[in-house]
């Protein structure tokens, strides 16, 4: 039983190098993955979950290095990410699956060697195009964290993506204390397999990762089979649209829906997930 009340049941699957990744699963029905973004776990994902669990099995991993999860092992990279994805698809014989931010780019990797027969929805790929640069914050953040400064940490990060326009006019020097008694607070509340936020900061490093290992994807994505619908918020950030537009013009047969008046973070719990559900239902269950 998770923090917020709803009900699941645990479960895992190996991955190719032989890291175990935990899920929790929930609903009946065809089967759906839920790859959470950054700094997040499948608690993240509870009330999409929960959303979705009237017309489909809903999965809920942990992504890599987190929660109930194995850790990331000492060379981790993108195509370790894409066999996450394709070990969960797998076993649980799921053919949807939905990825946001930063979990949303391994799907599209592991897409572009598939044949076709999946649904796949992204939720605002960080992608590098145009000359963007996605994990510009990635140096101070990681000096920051090497003092142990993991609320300094944690705003560089969050003004970095800009998923937050409070977070971009608020000063440093109000953001760091309050964010260090909010993680301080999230920690003390935590229950089960709930993780704290503090301990999700370090987890960043590796989600940069897999945006600098993504410079060709776009490219890439071109041989993508399976249908793809493209999920945005119409509050995100600039270069979130033009990674959308970017795959928008390669992907065969890419659908695209924006939402109005939320932004990267709409998924998530703490934003408007119900929102994201009537999309994901509609498109996962045409047909």
């Amino acid at each position: 039983m998770g923090s917020t009340g709803v009900g699941y049941r645990s479960g895992s699957v190996v991955s190719a190098d032989g890291t175990v990744i935990g899920y929790r699963r929930l609903g009946a029905g065809p089967g759906v993955v839920l790859m959470h973004g950054s700094m997040m776990t499948a608690q993240n994902f509870t009330r999409l979950g929960a959303a979705l669990a009237g017309d489909f099995t809903v999965y809920l991993p942990d992504r890599r290095g987190r929660g109930t999860s194995g850790p990331y092992g000492p060379d981790f990279t993108l195509r370790h990410a894409a066999e996450d994805v394709g070990a969960l698809m797998a076993q649980t014989g799921s053919r949807n699956v939905f990825g946001l931010s930063a979990g949303a780019i391994p799907i599209l990797r592991w897409a572009v060697e598939r044949p076709a027969g999946y649904r796949i929805a992204l939720y605002e790929p960080p992608l590098p195009v145009n000359g963007s640069a996605p994990a510009a914050w990635l140096p101070r953040y990681e000096r920051e964290l090497a003092r142990g400064a993991s609320a300094r940490a944690l705003v560089t990060v969050m003004k970095g993506t800009r998923d937050s326009r409070i977070v971009d006019v608020l000063p440093r020097a109000v953001l760091v204390p309050l964010l260090g008694l909010a993680m301080r607070a999230q920690a003390r509340r935590a229950t089960g397999a709930d993780v704290p936020l503090r301990d999700l900061v370090p987890t960043m490093r590796h989600d940069a990762r897999l945006v600098l290992d993504a410079v060709d994807l776009v490219e890439a994505s071109a041989a993508v089979r399976s249908e793809v619908l493209l999920v945005g918020g119409g509050r995100s950030a600039a270069y979130l649209r033009d990674a959308l537009d970017a795959l928008e013009a390669t992907v065969p047969g890419a659908r695209r829906v924006e939402l109005p008046g939320v932004g990267h973070l709409a998924p998530d719990d703490g934003g408007r997930p119900e929102r994201v559900a009537r999309v994901l239902v509609d498109f996962f269950g045409d047909g």
